[in-house]
C-alpha cells in the first residue's frame, strides 16, 4: 500500500514539474495590501486551524495589552457573541484617529489596511510590546468576514467598518463619548478558517495567564452563545507569585509563599517566582513581554545557569555538599515550580511565532537579578535552603539509581526489531508515516484486536491491566515496570532528554481501552505517563484515544453501533423498525475480530480522538489532581469522563 502511494505522488510531483516548466516574466504575481495574507494566513497567524482563529483575539488583546503596559489601560473586556463575532474592548488611549500623511488617510485605518504599520517601530508609541512586526490588526482585518473598529477618543464616537480588509467607508464620527478605548468586533472569515467556533475554556485558560503576568489588569470574558451566559474575569494584584500559588495548588510545598524576585535595570524589568513542590517534576514557564517562548531564550538559560550556581555554592559554603560533589540542573529543579517574566524594549524573537528569545543581554540581566534575589533569600532563611539542598542530594542519588535502568529501556536502533518487546505483534510496513499502534487493555482484546487488524500498518501492544502511576514515582520506579519498558521500546524515540522523534516507529498512537470507568482510569493512567515522559508526542499530534462502542442494536439484517446514550435513545425515539437485538458491550473483549474492526479500528469507519495539548497548565493540573493523592478528585472526573464525545484536551 505504501509503495503505491509513493509511486502515485512521484508521478503526480513530476507532472506538476512538467506543467511548471514554462515560467517567465508575465508568471510573476504582485499581491497587493492584505492579499498576502489571505493567500498564504499561515505565514502570518501559524495556521488555519482552531490555534490560528484565537490566535486572532489574542492579537488584539496584544495590543490592550501593551497600553496596559504603557500605563494607560486596566480593564480588558472579551465578548463571544451569538453571531460568531467576538467584540474586544479597552480603556486606552484609541488608536489615533488623525490624517496620516502622506497616505492621506487616518491613522486608524493604516494600522487596519497595511502590513507593518503601527506605533511600535519608533520606540514612541511603545517601549514595551509583544509585537514588533505590526501585522497583527491588519492580520485580524484580512482574515475576517467582516470588522468594525470603534474608537473613543477626545469626547467623541469613531466607528468604521471592512469587509474582508477592504474598507467599506471612511472613519467617521457617529456619536459624543465620555470614554476613551477600542472596540474592535469581528467575524473570522469561514472561507479561510477550517472552524470558526472559538473555544471558550482555552480563550478563558489564556486569558488567566495574561492576568497573571500583568498584575492589577482585569480581563473579563463573556460567553453569549449559548442559552446560559458564561462569564470569568481575572485580575491578580499578586501577578506571577499567585501564579506559583495557583501552579502549585493541590500539592504539598516545601515553604508555605513563593520566592518572588525583581529588578529593573536599563529599561529592562525581570520578575522570577519560585516554589518547591514534594513531586518530581519541573514545571517552569518563561514569558517575554507577555508572549510565553515555548522553547526558551536567553532568559531561561540565565535562571537555570543561576539557579544551578547558586545552590552549589551556598551548599559548598555551608558544607552541605562535599567538596568534590556537585549537583545537576536536573538535580535542583527536581520538583521546582516557576515563573520568569521578562519585559524589555526591542525584544528578539526565532520568528514571527516568538517562542524563543534571542536578545543575549537578558542571559546576563536574569541571572544578576537570581543572584541578588534568590541568593540573598537561601542567605536570609537557612533552614529552606538546607530543605532544598538535601531534596536536591535525594534527586541526584535517584537519577544515578536510574541511570542504568534508563539505558536498558532505550532504543538500539529505530527499526531493530530483535529489542522490540515480546508481547508486541508489529505490522509490516517499515515507514513510520504509515504506521499505527494500538495500546490494548489485556490478552483479550489484544486478541480480537490482532485477529482483526490490518497488519500491514496496524500494530498491537497489549498491557497487563492497570499499568503504574508515573505522577507519583521516579524515573527509576517507572523503569522497573515491565509495561512501561515494553512501550518505551515499542515507541523507539526514547524518553525525556533523550527524545527524538525520527526515531518514532509510529505516527499514530492509539490508546484503545473498554468504554468504562476502568477503561477511562487506564486511559488516564496511559497518558499520564506519555504526558511526563514524551509530552511532545502530544504536541506534535501523535496519540489518539480510540472510541469503541457501547451499543449494537440489530434491525433485522441491520446493525447499528451507537457510541453514547444520547445517540442510542435518539435512535430508538425515532426508528420504525422492528429491533431483533440489543447489546451492550462490557468491554472489548466482548467484540469478535469483525466486530471490533469495523466498529474501532477500520479507518474508513472508525473515531479517533485526537488528544491536544492546548493548555500546558491546564494539562499539569489535570494529571495531577487525577493521579495525585486526592482519589475523590479522581473519582470525580473519571466517573464524568468515562465516555468522551470530542477531541480530548489535556
Amino acid at each position: 500500500m505504501a509503495e503505491e502511494i509513493k509511486k502515485e505522488e512521484t508521478e503526480a510531483d513530476f507532472k506538476n514539474f512538467e506543467k511548471s516548466s514554462h515560467y517567465e516574466a508575465s508568471d510573476i504575481q504582485v499581491l497587493e495590501g492584505l492579499e498576502p495574507v489571505r493567500k498564504r494566513p499561515g505565514m502570518y497567524i501559524g495556521s488555519t486551524d482552531e490555534r490560528g482563529l484565537h490566535h486572532l483575539i489574542t492579537e488584539i488583546v496584544d495590543n490592550s495589552i501593551d497600553e496596559s503596559l504603557a500605563g494607560y489601560c486596566d480593564t480588558i473586556k472579551v465578548f463571544l457573541q451569538k453571531d460568531g463575532s467576538c467584540k474586544v474592548e479597552d480603556n486606552g488611549r484609541g488608536i489615533p484617529t488623525g490624517i496620516h500623511q502622506p497616505e492621506n488617510k487616518s491613522a486608524v485605518e493604516i494600522c487596519l489596511t497595511k502590513l507593518h504599520a503601527g506605533g511600535k517601530f519608533g520606540g514612541e508609541g511603545y517601549h514595551i510590546s509583544g509585537g514588533l512586526h505590526g501585522v497583527g490588526l491588519s492580520c485580524v482585518n484580512a482574515l475576517s468576514e467582516w470588522l468594525t473598529v470603534e474608537v473613543y477618543q477626545n469626547g467623541s464616537h469613531f466607528s468604521q467598518l471592512y469587509k474582508r480588509g477592504i474598507p467599506q467607508e471612511s472613519l467617521k464620527v457617529v456619536g459624543s463619548a465620555q470614554n476613551h478605548g477600542t472596540t474592535i468586533t469581528f467575524k473570522p472569515d469561514a472561507e479561510i478558517f477550517e472552524t470558526v467556533t472559538f473555544n471558550y475554556d482555552l480563550i478563558k485558560n489564556r486569558f488567566r495567564e495574561i492576568a497573571f503576568l500583568n498584575k492589577g489588569i482585569t480581563i473579563s470574558l463573556t460567553d453569549e452563545r449559548g442559552e446560559e451566559k458564561k462569564e470569568d474575569t481575572f485580575h491578580f494584584d499578586g501577578g506571577i507569585k499567585e501564579y506559583v500559588d495557583y501552579l502549585n495548588r493541590g500539592k504539598q510545598v516545601l515553604f508555605e509563599k513563593p520566592i518572588y524576585i525583581n529588578k529593573v535595570a536599563d529599561k529592562h524589568e525581570v520578575e522570577i517566582a519560585l516554589q518547591y513542590n514534594d513531586t518530581y517534576n519541573e514545571v517552569i514557564y518563561s514569558y517575554a513581554n507577555n508572549i510565553n517562548t515555548e522553547e526558551g531564550g536567553t532568559h531561561l538559560v540565565g535562571f537555570k545557569n543561576a539557579l544551578t550556581k547558586i545552590i552549589n555554592d551556598y551548599g559548598h559554603k555551608e558544607k552541605l555538599l562535599k567538596a568534590e560533589e556537585k549537583l545537576s540542573g536536573d538535580d535542583v529543579r527536581e520538583g521546582l515550580t516557576a515563573v520568569i517574566s521578562v519585559k524589555l524594549t526591542e525584544p528578539q524573537f526565532e520568528g514571527q511565532t516568538k517562542t524563543k528569545l534571542g536578545n543575549s543581554s537578558m542571559k546576563s540581566v536574569v541571572e544578576s537579578a537570581m543572584q541578588d534575589g534568590f541568593g540573598t533569600y537561601l542567605e536570609e532563611n537557612p533552614k529552606d535552603a538546607k530543605e532544598i539542598i538535601l531534596r536536591s542530594i535525594t534527586a541526584q542519588r535517584a537519577r544515578d539509581a536510574a541511570r542504568n535502568a534508563r539505558e536498558l529501556a532505550r532504543r538500539k536502533g529505530a527499526l531493530e526489531t530483535t529489542t522490540l518487546p515480546g508481547k508486541l505483534t508489529d505490522c509490516s510496513e517499515q515507514n513510520p508515516a504509515f504506521c499505527e499502534i494500538y495500546l490494548v487493555e489485556g490478552d483479550s482484546a489484544g486478541g480480537s484486536a490482532k485477529n482483526g487488524r490490518d497488519p500491514r500498518f496496524q500494530a498491537i501492544l497489549p498491557l497487563r491491566g492497570k499499568i503504574l502511576n508515573v505522577e507519583k514515582a521516579r524515573l527509576a520506579r517507572a523503569l522497573s515496570s515491565e509495561e512501561i519498558k515494553a512501550m518505551i521500546t515499542a515507541f523507539g524515540c526514547g524518553i525525556q532528554d533523550d527524545y527524538n522523534s525520527e526515531k518514532l516507529r509510529y505516527d499514530k498512537i492509539i490508546c484503545m481501552t473498554d468504554a468504562d470507568v476502568d477503561g477511562s482510569h487506564i486511559r488516564i493512567l496511559l497518558l499520564t505517563f506519555i504526558f511526563r515522559f514524551m509530552p511532545k508526542l502530544i504536541s506534535e499530534g501523535h496519540v489518539y484515544v480510540a472510541q469503541p462502542p457501547l451499543y449494537k442494536i440489530n434491525c433485522g439484517s441491520e446493525e447499528h453501533y451507537f457510541y453514547d446514550d444520547d445517540s442510542l435513545n435518539k435512535f430508538l425515539a425515532t426508528n420504525t423498525k422492528r429491533i431483533t437485538g440489543q447489546q451492550r458491550y462490557k468491554g472489548l473483549g466482548e467484540m469478535d475480530a469483525g466486530q471490533l474492526w469495523e466498529t474501532t479500528m477500520d479507518p474508513e469507519r472508525r473515531i479517533l480522538l485526537k488528544v491536544n495539548m492546548s493548555d500546558a497548565i491546564e494539562a499539569d493540573k489535570t494529571f495531577n489532581d487525577l493521579m495525585g493523592d486526592n482519589p475523590d478528585v479522581r473519582r470525580k472526573f473519571i466517573e464524568e469522563n468515562a465516555t468522551l464525545v470530542k477531541d480530548l484536551d489535556v
